[in-house]
């Protein structure tokens, strides 16, 4: 299921105008078995305005310092059926042509957890999810919750019946 995505711009005159009108698909890939990222708007550096509302080039998933990401996460409940994945070479290659850098922020031996250099907002829109973070600590949040991630290692579980869908914001951040 698509995402409606309207972007606005500006005419060499400065008058604001609808740059564009289009469907946002999601990524999933075999690794991530059942979750949908919708990446709907982002860049590498600060914007300028006016501009013309063309998408900015954005290399990867999570933004580098002056970059930001915007979009949706739809997390699975842990108890949907999950596909075996018979050649994972395969499966890292589709990770990273469709979630670039994804896969290098994820830690091999604990499935789920990462670490990124980014201020990342999130707001749960339905369903409840579970916030993992060091040390086994972890927070429910329901519908209506936002959680503030300060460049802090964590991961996600749906422990519940239903999807959980977020708004996140990603912001580029440096670490010292």
């Amino acid at each position: 299921m698509g995402i409606r995505r309207v972007v606005t711009g500006h005419t060499p005159e400065g008058k604001a105008i609808v740059a564009s009108d289009s469907e946002v698909e999601p990524a999933m890939t075999a690794l991530t078995q059942g979750t949908e990222f919708y990446t709907i708007w982002g860049a590498d550096k600060t914007p300028t305005f006016p501009d013309d509302g063309s998408a900015s080039p954005s290399l990867a998933y999570f933004p580098p310092v002056d970059g930001f990401r915007f979009g949706l996460l739809t997390v699975p409940p842990q108890t949907a059926a999950s596909p075996e994945i018979t050649d994972i070479a395969a499966a890292q290659k589709e990770m990273e042509e469709k979630l670039p850098g994804v896969a290098g922020h994820m830690e091999p031996d604990n499935p789920g957890m990462h670490t990124t250099d980014t201020i990342d907002y999130e707001y749960i829109i339905s369903g409840e999810i579970w916030l993992k973070l060091d040390d086994g600590k972890e927070v429910h949040l329901k519908a209506g919750d936002t959680v503030i991630q300060n460049g802090t290692r964590h991961g996600w579980a749906n422990k519940g019946t239903e999807p959980c869908r977020m708004v996140v914001c990603f912001v580029g951040a440096h670490r010292k």
